[in-house]
């Protein structure tokens, strides 16, 4: 499994590559692995808003609907279009061309509430036990 050490990483199994003011976010490959296969995402349209930790879309695979919590506050200002057509993208590789939003941040220090790669990967490995 793959934990990039340049991310930050939420309880609810999704990413955040931080890029100055705005955020780039998605879901974690042990996230996509758990799931399976990815056959739809539901997500925000550019423009909403999003509250740290409330639900912002889901992911949908053949055995189970995950919500999609986020991870920091801020405005969307892209969304990945290609998983309408190519879902399989969250599975395939969740750390690039699987990205589900891009937001604007609102405060950059909820950012310090994420976990780093390291911790995210042992919150992953007391899950697994």
């Amino acid at each position: 499994m793959d934990f990039p050490e340049e991310l930050k990483y939420s309880k609810e199994h999704v990413w955040v590559r931080i890029e100055g003011d705005r955020a780039v976010i998605g879901i974690t490959d042990y996230a996509q692995t758990e799931l399976g296969n990815i056959t739809s995402v539901e997500l925000p349209e550019p423009g909403d808003e999003l509250e740290q930790d409330d639900s912002f879309g889901s992911v949908e695979a053949r055995k189970t609907v995950a919500e999609l919590y986020a991870p920091l506050s801020g405005t969307v200002l892209e969304v990945n279009s290609e998983l309408g057509n190519a879902p399989e993208f969250v599975n395939d590789d969740p750390y690039d061309a699987g990205w589900l939003v891009v937001i604007e941040v609102a405060d950059s220090e909820e950012s310090n509430l994420l976990m780093s790669a390291e911790h995210y990967e042992d919150y992953v490995a007391v899950a697994e036990d």
